[in-house]
């Protein structure tokens, strides 16, 4: 999969394409049928399976709506994307004048004119240009104009994709990770650098890695301990991970560490991936420290046994 960064970038002049249009945000299953439709319907049409995303999401720029919590960064998208057999994906920065631009100028210069668009597979309640004031069926006029073929995603499909976004969500903030986990079809993931931290872990035998995502729209789970695993060093390691303020210890900010089992040396500075498995309690506030370090005990066993599993 080639990836653009804007669609002043995207240049190929051998080949038509066939576009899907969307924020794709968790790439979902739902998302992941629409995407194979697409590359299908590519194969057989002889065209280059394209997906025109955006970033930031247009309600970050339309609505300043600076709470949106995401299920998937910039990056996290990327890799999913590629991941599905795409020829193109193309991100573009939205804006408010792009956001400006009539149905025309979208459908006439953008799709037409720049990403040689013969194809569109878009949602029946598919809306675009200023003000959103154009529909599918004026995207079907411009085709029978401007010479490519529309096809509708049914309701029912576009309903899904509404429907699993919302319980990935909902789950994920109420600590069902499995049940997230089924609706992505693949593990919810955390993706960080780690960063340096008080070093509390390690006096009580549990040495974390303090995990920072420097994007603040990324949906972090509820508060707690969960099951993990990572790549680290081209190796796979288990490991468990508390999401929260560290009460037990008078912690006052929210943190995100992860002992990892096994693993001997230093990951200061590396950017990590941490793939979510299983949830295992809430977080607590002990009243002690030899306390807390006897549940610990308990956690890596319970995590162990749900690994082995």
């Amino acid at each position: 999969m080639e990836t653009f960064k804007g669609i002043s970038h995207f240049i190929d002049n051998t080949f038509q394409t066939a576009v899907t249009i969307g924020t794709f945000d968790g790439v979902h299953l739902g998302h992941s049928k629409i995407l194979e439709r697409l590359i299908n319907n590519a194969k057989t049409s002889g065209l280059k399976a394209t997906v025109l995303t955006f970033f930031p999401h247009p309600r970050m720029v339309l609505q300043k709506d600076t709470d949106i919590k995401l299920l998937n960064t910039l990056d996290e998208k990327m890799e999913k994307m590629d991941s599905l057999g795409l020829d193109y994906l193309i991100v573009h920065p939205f804006t408010k004048d792009f956001s400006r631009l009539s149905a025309t100028e979208f459908v006439r210069d953008v799709l037409v004119n720049q990403l040689k668009t013969k194809k569109i597979i878009i949602g029946y309640d598919h809306r675009f240009g200023r003000n959103r004031n154009a529909n599918i069926q004026d995207l079907m006029a411009f085709g029978a104009t401007l010479d490519f073929e529309v096809e509708e995603i049914p309701a029912q499909e576009i309903d899904d994709v509404s429907v699993s976004s919302t319980k990935i969500r909902n789950a994920l903030l109420e600590g069902n990770i499995e049940t997230a986990n089924s609706y992505l079809n693949y593990s919810y993931m955390l993706t960080g650098t780690i960063k340096k931290g008080k070093g509390l872990g390690k006096q009580f035998g549990f040495p974390t890695a303090n995990l920072h995502i420097p994007e603040a729209y990324k949906l972090i789970p509820k508060n707690g301990v969960y099951v993990v695993k990572s790549t680290l060093n081209d190796k796979e390691y288990f490991g468990m991970m508390n999401i929260g303020f560290n009460p037990t210890v008078s912690g006052t900010e929210k943190s995100i560490e992860i002992n990892f089992f096994d693993f001997e040396g230093s990951l200061y500075d590396t950017k990590i991936q941490v793939n979510i498995l299983h949830r295992i309690r809430d977080e607590h506030k002990f009243d002690s420290v030899e306390e807390l370090r006897e549940q610990l005990k308990k956690d890596r066993k319970t995590s162990l046994t749900l690994i082995s599993k």
